[in-house]
């Protein structure tokens, strides 16, 4: 017994000059690794409850209250479909953003530009986009220079057609618009007109924004400008009237806008990934397809690659000088 006695000292004595471990830091290692065993339950168990809960973030489009309701319903619907705890919030696409990058949000619903950065900043990417009946290309929509109905300027789709627009009063929809900003802007660049969107007050005799779509065709109804720059689905209710839009046409017309669509947190695992997927998609079938459609008016959602689908937007944004 001494001579095991001895024999623990001696152990102790050289682990305490090897490692400076002592004989009580000894006795206290099983509770230690009880202690590591249990946070590590501890943490197992909130990765686990993580993994079960969802946030998905639909920007305002309208009254924030009627959205945050037919959000609620989505996020029911998801709930059923996917097994796990689902809640919605509605945000601008901006807080959107931001809340994947903070992780405080897994999907989000976004337009093309939100959905570059994004991928910026949180890795995020696009794996679903919405279709609408008045989108000319499905799930691509188009960009369009709207005049009067009986201006002199000629339609057309050449370079010469908007050489045309030289010394014009020119109503965009806002600097930060696709549709009515960015991708006219690209093009104009793109056919040699303009250097980019520093330079437009050089080729336009005048330059206004009318802050959404409304507001920039009110502007050519008005005669406060002659061509004004929306998305194509504007020329119809709810943004102007049916009489309103008899009064206009379209001058110039650029293909291949990209639809909104549904962007994904590289957070969440694949297999959790393709479990939401596959419940957005049943938003296409006939039972559940009114929850899609009150939401903006889509009727249904395709399944798109990120890099092909946001590459126009890339390519307007690089020839207009915009940083993402």
């Amino acid at each position: 017994m001494l001579l095991k006695k001895n024999f623990l000292l001696g152990a102790g004595a050289a682990l305490v000059a090897l490692f400076g471990i002592t004989i009580d830091a000894l006795d206290k290692m099983p509770q230690a690794r009880a202690e590591r065993t249990a946070s590590d339950r501890v943490q197992q168990s909130l990765a686990q409850a993580t993994a079960n809960r969802l946030t998905i973030v639909l920007p305002t489009r309208g009254d924030a209250a009627d959205a945050q309701r037919k959000a609620n319903a989505v996020a029911q619907f998801l709930s059923r479909e996917t097994g796990m705890s689902v809640e919605a919030m509605v945000a601008d696409e901006t807080a959107a953003v931001e809340a994947l990058r903070a992780n405080r949000a897994d999907v989000a619903f976004l337009s093309s530009r939100p959905a570059l950065k994004a991928e910026e900043l949180a890795n995020a990417r696009l794996y679903l986009a919405e279709v609408r009946p008045n989108y000319s290309g499905g799930y691509t929509y188009r960009s369009v220079f709207v005049v009067p109905s009986n201006s002199p300027l000629r339609s057309g789709a050449t370079a010469q057609t908007l050489q045309q627009l030289r010394g014009k009063k020119m109503a965009f929809t806002s600097p930060t618009s696709g549709s009515g900003f960015i991708f006219p802007v690209g093009e104009l660049v793109k056919l040699g007109l303009v250097e980019n969107r520093d330079r437009l007050n050089g080729f336009f005799g005048q330059v206004s924004y009318g802050n959404n779509y409304s507001g920039a065709l009110q502007a050519v109804l008005r005669g406060q400008a002659d061509v004004a720059a929306v998305s194509e689905y504007a020329l119809k209710p709810p943004y102007i009237t049916q009489a309103e839009g008899s009064r206009l046409r379209v001058l110039y017309a650029i293909n291949n806008v990209p639809a909104h669509g549904v962007s994904i947190d590289d957070d969440v695992p694949v297999a959790t990934r393709e479990k939401i997927i596959n419940a957005l998609m049943k938003l296409n079938e006939p039972a559940n397809n009114q929850l899609l459609r009150d939401l903006y008016n889509s009727t249904q959602l395709v399944k798109i690659n990120h890099t092909t689908h946001l590459q126009p937007m890339r390519d307007a944004l690089q020839r207009a000088g915009i940083q993402l």
